[in-house]
């Protein structure tokens, strides 16, 4: 007998586009997910069920083409499934949706209020929808948003703590790739910033300067201890 699994019928991840191919208008659709992205790898070193990815295409149908967020993650699967890495990311292949999904509005508005948020509600099912805009003057520059009972409930606050993520996300002037801005940044459940790779670095040469110092002033050469 013939073992039938309709999976078999279906293009893998391997055969389908890892994007749209469609050219950013603006540098922050790429800088703004790739720091939430190299904080999360510091934040959950020690993790390996969980992929966060930027400007990669979610495939939900095989008849449809796929949808592409600026980033989004997913929980409860493997990080990395093979030394390849992923080239897309296929929903009957990974048997998981991502809990969020972010938007980084551009210069060119691409429905990211309507159409393409009511998407992620009704047709996937994204627990949460997070959009920034840094085209606003007067309106929040970031939303966001978790659904409830199939609709998205706007959450206030800045951070906003994601509680089946165990992460908060917000906005916070700072400086990354030497561009001082307002970026969006992980939270700790009280409210405390998670550091950035470079405020990491920099953490660590400040702390060896003052040991340096230390270790003079107690007449040691820190070189003679390397």
């Amino acid at each position: 007998m013939l073992n039938y699994n309709p999976l078999h019928c279906l293009p893998s991840s391997e055969e389908l586009p890892d994007s749209d191919e469609t050219p950013v208008d603006n540098e922050l659709q790429d800088l703004i997910p790739g720091l939430l992205k190299a904080m999360l790898a510091l934040i959950w070193s020690q993790r390996w069920d969980w992929f966060f990815g930027v400007d990669m295409g979610i495939y939900y149908d095989p008849n449809q083409p796929a949808i592409v967020p600026d980033g989004f993650l997913s929980i409860g699967i493997p990080r990395v499934i093979h030394e390849k890495l992923r080239s897309s990311y296929v929903l009957w292949e990974e048997q998981k949706l991502p809990s969020l999904v972010l938007e980084v509005v551009s210069q060119t508005y691409r429905n990211e209020y309507s159409t393409k948020k009511e998407f992620y509600a009704h047709d996937l099912g994204i627990l949460y929808y997070v959009v920034y805009n840094p085209q606003r003057k007067i309106k929040e520059t970031l939303e966001v948003y978790k659904l409830v009972d199939g609709e998205y409930i706007l959450i206030t606050g800045n951070p906003v703590w994601l509680p089946e993520i165990g992460l908060g996300i917000g906005k916070e002037k700072g400086t990354y790739q030497g561009i001082t801005r307002e970026w969006l940044y992980w939270f700790d459940e009280n409210g405390k910033r998670f550091l950035t790779p470079e405020e990491r670095i920099q953490q660590s040469e400040e702390k060896a300067k003052k040991l340096a110092e230390m270790l003079n002033n107690l007449g040691v050469d820190p070189e003679s201890l390397i």
